[in-house]
């Protein structure tokens, strides 16, 4: 039998094994590289970064540039630029909301505004309207009413001019909750309540709650009714409302426990001892801040308080500030990396305050265009400019970070 020769282990042979190793692991080190950077650099449509935790866009722009459309919604009664703020809006809304539930009950708020349009029109014809109107639609039986009660009327003429202005009122209304709608759908609650001060925890959590409650019903009667359509039974009518809104309250009252317990097991409401004079000074400077902003803005709507009324504005907003800043001490809470408020924050934030002021500004310029008569009753024209400034707003639509599954999906 031949004998086996051992070759013995010499330095050489450990040398080699490194060799072998190391390209082993710096190809991993590469694959991993390669694998990360089409991920961070991924773009998408017309250039817009994948929304990440690193470039996720302050929650409290999308509420500024809402509350911008809103407040150019509420200087206007045209329908045309009404449906114009809406639909920019929608357009904003579709391209950068997310698949979470707050973000699918943008269409709960349309279908709001019409109900709110047809509520408005209802009033209008049952009680009447201040409007004088000469062209008759149809003359309902008039209840006659006690004397107390002059300057009610039920029933009585209709007249084409007073539903048209409504229509106007009511559709302006419908804006205005639409806007409100896409700040909802667009903006994470929990991100905005760790934006909020310290002063202001307290108060934020239950708005942060109310806001998510609505969105949440909407997802559980949604999934509910698509339920119902798979087993083939009935999705309207009262029965199948009563057999949808009893599991839509148990989940409700689920989630109430769930947040009780988990804001008891995190501290909530636990405050630091803070010396009974910073106390006082915190509630009279919050105090008299407001009262000063309420009087500030009274004197700004006003016509003959215009003088004093952007200086006590200012006064009372410093006062509250240093209010905030001071009773933010009474709270222990810390926060974990903080959302920044960068460049595009500051794009989506302004095109909404540049929609509002632009605006504001044409209604003192062309009032007619802005709000189109009613007596006598005339179409209402598309007024070009303030058109232009409202397509403003559609710059988030450009430059806010795209959520994963619309840039995976394009």
């Amino acid at each position: 039998m031949t004998p086996v020769r051992r070759v013995p282990r010499t330095a050489t042979t450990h040398a080699a094994a490194p060799d072998h190793a190391t390209p082993a692991r710096g190809g991993a080190v590469a694959a991993g590289r390669r694998s990360r950077v089409p991920t961070y650099e991924r773009k998408g449509p017309r250039g817009a970064p994948e929304a990440r935790r690193g470039n996720a866009l302050h929650a409290g722009a999308w509420w500024v540039w809402a509350l911008g459309l809103a407040t150019a919604a509420s200087r206007t009664t045209n329908p045309l630029l009404l449906a114009l703020i809406v639909a920019v809006a929608g357009y904003v809304v579709a391209a950068r909301r997310t698949t979470a539930p707050w973000a699918r009950s943008y269409g709960a708020f349309l279908r709001l505004g019409l109900v709110v349009i047809g509520l408005r029109l209802l009033f209008s014809t049952l009680l009447g309207s201040p409007v004088p109107g000469a062209h008759t639609l149809l003359t309902l039986p008039e209840v006659a009413l006690p004397a107390w009660a002059q300057g009610i009327r039920l029933g009585g003429r209709v007249s084409a001019e007073q539903l048209v202005f409504a229509f106007y009122d009511g559709a302006k209304l419908a804006a205005l909750l639409v806007c409100v709608g896409a700040a909802n759908a667009l903006a994470n609650p929990a991100r905005l309540l760790k934006s909020l001060p310290a002063a202001l925890y307290e108060a934020g959590v239950a708005v942060v709650v109310a806001m998510t409650f609505a969105p949440n019903m909407v997802a559980d009667v949604g999934r509910l009714r698509t339920a119902r359509r798979l087993r083939g039974r009935p999705t309207g009518g009262v029965k199948a409302v009563l057999q949808i809104g009893l599991p839509v309250l148990e989940g409700a009252l689920e989630r109430s426990v769930a947040v009780a317990a988990s804001m008891d097991a995190r501290g909530y409401g636990r405050t630091a001892q803070v010396p009974p004079a910073v106390r006082r000074t915190t509630n009279a400077l919050t105090l008299g801040g407001l009262l000063g902003m309420c009087a500030g803005t009274y004197g700004l709507l006003a016509a003959e308080g215009a003088v004093f009324g952007l200086p006590l504005l200012f006064l009372g907003l410093a006062l509250a500030l240093a209010g905030l800043r001071l009773g933010g001490r009474r709270s222990v809470r810390t926060r974990y990396r903080p959302d920044r408020w960068g460049g595009r924050a500051w794009l989506v934030a302004g095109s909404g305050a540049a929609v509002a002021a632009l605006l504001s500004y044409a209604g003192t310029l062309d009032p007619e265009g802005l709000r189109p008569a009613v007596v006598p009753l005339v179409a209402p024209a598309l007024p070009l400019w303030p058109a232009a400034a409202i397509l403003v707003g559609l710059l988030p639509a450009f430059v806010a970070p795209v959520p994963p599954e619309e840039a995976s999906s394009l």
